[in-house]
C-alpha cells in the first residue's frame, strides 16, 4: 500500500478583541488569536501536513500573508484547498491526529465537537480524526495557542490517472484562479486584484 505522512505545525498569539476561532469551531473566550486570517492554528496545521504530505508547498504559499484577500478569512478555505491538492496527486485521508498547546480555554469539554466539525470539513469518519490539548507548563507560554498536527493518506488512484494541481499550475496567475474558484464557493466570487509577489511564510 503507498502511504505518507505529512506533519503541520502553527502558532499565533491571544489578542484581547478578536473571536476565537479553533477547529474550525467559533467559541465564547475573552481573546482570540491573531492572524491575518482568522486564526484557527488547528485548522491552519492540519492544512500543512495534508499538502506536506503530498509535497505541495505550505499554506503560505497559495495564501500570502499579505494578501488583503486573506484578512480575517475562514481558514475552512485553505483546508478545502489542501483537499483538492490531496484528491488531485491521487491521495485520500487515513487518519488526522492533531495535539494543541495552550493554557487557556479548556478543550477536554469540546474536543468532540472539535472532532466532528474537521471530520465534516475533511469529508470522513469522526474516528479518524483526533483531538488532544496539552499545556505548556513551565514554557512561559501562557499567551499562545499552538497546534501540531500529523496527517496519514493512502493512495486513492493509480499515480498515472492524476496528477497534483501544483504540478500542472504554471504559473501565479493560474495559483490565482483556482483561490478565486475556491473563495467563490465559500463567500461568493472575490474582486480580481493584482497578485502579490509569491511569498511562502507561513499565514500569521
Amino acid at each position: 500500500m503507498d502511504t505518507r505522512i505529512g506533519f503541520g505545525w502553527d502558532s499565533h498569539a491571544f489578542k484581547p478583541g478578536v473571536p476565537l476561532h479553533l477547529g474550525g469551531l467559533a467559541l465564547n473566550h475573552p481573546e482570540g488569536l491573531a492572524g491575518h486570517s482568522d486564526g484557527d492554528v488547528v485548522l491552519h496545521a492540519i492544512t500543512d501536513a495534508l499538502l506536506g504530505a503530498v509535497a505541495a508547498g505550505d499554506i503560505g504559499s497559495f495564501f500570502p500573508p499579505g494578501d488583503p484577500r486573506w484578512k480575517d478569512a475562514d481558514s475552512a478555505i485553505f483546508l478545502k484547498l489542501a483537499l483538492e491538492e490531496l484528491q488531485h496527486a491521487g491521495y485520500r485521508i487515513v487518519n488526522v491526529d492533531t495535539s494543541l498547546v495552550l493554557a487557556r480555554p479548556r478543550i477536554a469539554p469540546i474536543a468532540a465537537e472539535m472532532r466532528a466539525r474537521i471530520a465534516d470539513l475533511l469529508g470522513i469518519e469522526i474516528e479518524r480524526v483526533s483531538i488532544k490539548a496539552k499545556t505548556p507548563e513551565g514554557l512561559n507560554l501562557d499567551d499562545v495557542a499552538q497546534c501540531h498536527a500529523v496527517a496519514l493518506v493512502e493512495r486513492a488512484t493509480e499515480p498515472d490517472e492524476l496528477k497534483s494541481m501544483t504540478a500542472a499550475i504554471e504559473s501565479q496567475s493560474q495559483i490565482e484562479d483556482v483561490v478565486d474558484n475556491l473563495l467563490s464557493s465559500v463567500h461568493g466570487a472575490p474582486e480580481k486584484r493584482v497578485a502579490p509577489v509569491y511569498d511562502t511564510e507561513d499565514i500569521t
